[in-house]
């Protein structure tokens, strides 16, 4: 990640529809009276735990379909993986909303670095243009095992990633080098004779792939329902703790991460490099995913990958609870913003390159705005239950 100046405190004065996952929307269930904290916090982790399942379900699908390619090598299979790859993005996305409150996917132990680095420089990897023998994959010497890439992941700087899901992205999709589309790494790298260490490439997409649903599967299993001793239950033993621990993740997301790190820098700098999927393309989706994340949390509500609705009170409802107003006026930013990012164009690399007052750089512009005023009225709105400041962390101390 790239270093962005937030304050690291917020008091009260400061200043294209889901292919799976829910869509944008308004519509609110009455509030519940004598609704309890502890009510709104249990059914947050029923929320997380539902959500951390569909990414494992859908990673688990596109597991199915590297499987089938790399059996197989042909442009149709390469092109099955690339879509499930993008299909899974849809529901990791939305579980940005529960990070960044020293939970298990991003305490001192947690994977999220293993899962989700970016930006990633791709020769650390593979070849890339200019460069024929780079990388992890062309040096033979080098063990491909989960242990060995998860040491490697980040070894010697940030940008060298050699685990998650860019790491499995660039495997997919190769370098963009393309200017109106994403990477076009042709499936002959993967076959024999074709292509240098076309086995080593196989295997370590294969790798790759096994170590991110493992690194899910620990993060879901801390959120499992009826255990004694995960995350989840000493999370739910102290649910004001919960309950601010909810607000700074919501919060964080939608200034230092979202609004900051993934589309301010890459809006400033114009750079392909600093765009979050820059292989597939899929930046714009990045962005929805996680501004849906939020709206989930904030009103209880989550689209599951089978197509059912899971509802019941969220942080909405607490707030409503104490100032009705402020809550109605705070769903209609967060849900401002989601159809905000949905307006961002793609290819989005090509969106930030566009001139000053371009209609392209306009949106994106007017998405980061939504979600700076969204970052304030989640602080209002903490307030209003009595969380009188909040402190929003910035992801490069993360």
């Amino acid at each position: 990640m790239h270093p962005i100046l937030i304050a690291a405190a917020l008091a009260l004065g400061a200043a294209a529809p889901m292919s799976q996952a829910a869509a944008a929307g308004t519509v609110q269930q009455p509030v519940k009276k004598n609704l309890s904290v502890a009510e709104v916090v249990k059914h947050y982790g029923t929320l997380v735990h539902a959500n951390y399942s569909d990414s494992i379900s859908s990673a688990k699908t596109m597991q199915k379909a590297i499987g089938a390619f790399l059996a197989s090598p042909s442009e149709q299979g390469l092109n099955n993986a690339r879509k499930a790859w993008l299909d899974a993005r849809e529901y990791y996305g939305q579980t940005e909303a529960f990070r960044f409150y020293a939970g298990p996917i991003d305490n001192d132990e947690g994977p999220e670095g293993q899962i989700n680095a970016w930006p990633m420089d791709e020769s650390y990897v593979d070849y890339v243009e200019g460069n024929p023998n780079a990388g992890i994959i062309n040096n033979r010497k080098e063990a491909i095992t989960k242990k060995r890439l998860a040491e490697l992941n980040e070894h010697d700087g940030e940008e060298n990633v050699s685990t998650g899901w860019h790491a499995i992205e660039f495997m997919l999709w190769g370098q963009d080098l393309n200017d109106k589309g994403p990477g076009a790494r042709p499936y002959t790298d993967f076959v024999d004779g074709k292509k240098s260490n076309a086995d080593r490439r196989r295997e370590y997409l294969k790798v790759v792939t096994e170590l991110l649903i493992e690194d899910l599967q620990s993060v879901a299993d801390q959120w499992k329902p009826g255990s004694a001793k995960n995350f989840r239950a000493q999370f739910e033993k102290k649910p004001d703790d919960a309950l601010r621990r909810i607000f700074v993740g919501l919060g964080s997301l939608s200034r230092g991460e979202l609004a900051g790190e993934r589309l301010e820098v890459a809006l400033a700098s114009r750079d392909q490099e600093d765009e979050h999927s820059c292989f597939s393309d899929n930046t714009h989706r990045d962005a929805v995913t996680n501004a849906q994340g939020i709206l989930n949390v904030w009103q209880g509500s989550y689209k599951r990958l089978d197509g059912s609705e899971l509802q019941g009170p969220g942080i909405r409802d607490w707030v409503a609870s104490k100032d009705s107003a402020l809550a109605d006026r705070t769903t209609r930013q967060i849900t401002q913003s989601v159809q905000a990012a949905q307006a961002i164009p793609a290819p989005f690399d090509q969106a930030i390159q566009g001139a000053r007052d371009s209609a392209s750089r306009a949106k994106i512009q007017a998405t980061i705005d939504s979600l700076v005023q969204q970052s304030k009225d989640l602080v209002e709105a903490a307030n209003a239950v009595g969380i009188t400041q909040l402190n929003l962390v910035d992801p490069k101390a993360n």
